[in-house]
């Protein structure tokens, strides 16, 4: 499994979207989404997206150079149209937006309709976090896929829906972001182009089976992603239910439909919450502190080192990567490669 520093696997993303029309600086931005979603451990939205971004670029289901229409605006939110613009050039956009009105008003929210795919959520969280927010943030498909089967069912219904959390705290934030499925569906695609099996509770295939196969999801009539949750698996796809409003209804986009009336892009929802305009930033910094220590220090299993908190698991591979490079499965990186080549981009050796 080849292994690159950071900071090459950046100049090659942002050269290989630059050769697909992206301006150099909208093209850095990109890049650096996709790059620090690898640093994270986040693969399945890192730089293996690069063929099927460009490939978006390519038959104008993303246009690059598009910034935000304003439809609704107030003091403190905010409803936009991305004109099917670079989903992270979109989405930061918005974030910052967002930041400069919860800093006036105590809250912020906004949409976004008409988005490509905005990559990790928890890459904004961050960002807002940093100043000082809480944020929740959650995304559709646009209506135009559905991979996630309800309960009981053996068809597919919604998209795999993500949904993430973020609270600040000094030793490092609190970041929930994961879909409200089994498994997110680039990580089935990580395991398809690698010739690899899924885990148990993943997926059925398209009889309602319990499969391993990655290629029953795609091959048709294809089979689905289970909701999160396993045998309580109604929680995990009622949250999926909201996210779907949340992001589709509530933005003036689209739901989960039978068939799809635009491309596959995302809806979006973030709201942010200023703790100086609630019960004050003393008390959310002490309160949020003492939660945290609290946790922490419940006596662990045996086998077990110690507790987790959310963000704690990208925080350790930010680490070991930054120093040690970021590891590329060898199908990911021949495709890739490929993509280089079609475009005249050297890559590294």
């Amino acid at each position: 499994m080849p292994t690159f520093p950071a900071a090459v696997l950046q100049e090659l993303a942002t050269n290989l979207l630059a050769a697909a029309g992206v301006s150099r600086e909208e093209a850095a931005i990109n890049a650096t989404g996709l790059v620090g979603a690898n640093l994270r451990g986040h693969d399945s939205h890192g730089v293996m997206r690069l063929p099927s971004y460009v490939k978006m670029i390519e038959t104008k289901e993303a246009i690059p150079g598009q910034k935000l229409t304003i439809l609704e605006e107030g003091p403190s939110r905010l409803a936009a149209d991305g004109n099917w613009g670079l989903g992270r050039t979109l989405a930061l956009e918005l974030t910052n937006r967002l930041i400069a009105k919860a800093k006036v008003s105590g809250l912020a929210a906004g949409t976004i309709v008409k988005s490509s795919h905005v990559g990790r959520l928890g890459d904004y969280c961050e960002i807002a976090t940093d100043q000082g927010f809480v944020a929740l943030m959650t995304v559709n498909s646009h209506g135009a896929v559905h991979r996630v089967a309800p309960p009981g069912g053996k068809a597919s219904r919604l998209s795999t829906n993500p949904i993430a959390f973020a609270a600040p705290h000094p030793s490092g934030a609190l970041i929930c972001d994961f879909s409200t499925s089994a498994t997110a569906e680039g990580k089935v695609r990580v395991k398809k182009i690698a010739g690899e099996k899924c885990p148990e509770g993943w997926l059925i295939d398209s009889n309602g089976e319990p499969t391993t196969n990655p290629n029953d999801l795609y091959d048709a009539p294809g089979g689905a992603i289970l909701p999160m949750g396993g045998p309580q698996m109604y929680k995990g796809f009622g949250l999926a239910l909201m996210v779907e409003i949340l992001s589709g209804a509530l933005s003036g986009g689209l739901c989960s439909r039978a068939k799809a009336e635009t491309q596959i892009g995302n809806c979006v929802f973030l709201l942010l919450l200023n703790p100086a305009g609630f019960g004050g930033a003393e008390c959310f910094a002490k309160e949020v502190d003492g939660l945290m220590g609290w946790v922490r220090s419940c006596p662990t299993a045996a086998g077990v080192d110690r507790i987790v908190i959310p963000g704690d698991p990208e925080r350790h591979v930010l680490s070991e990567r930054s120093a040690k490079g970021v590891p590329i499965e060898a199908e990911n990186w021949k495709q890739i490669v490929d993509l280089a080549k079609r475009l005249k981009v050297a890559v590294p050796g």
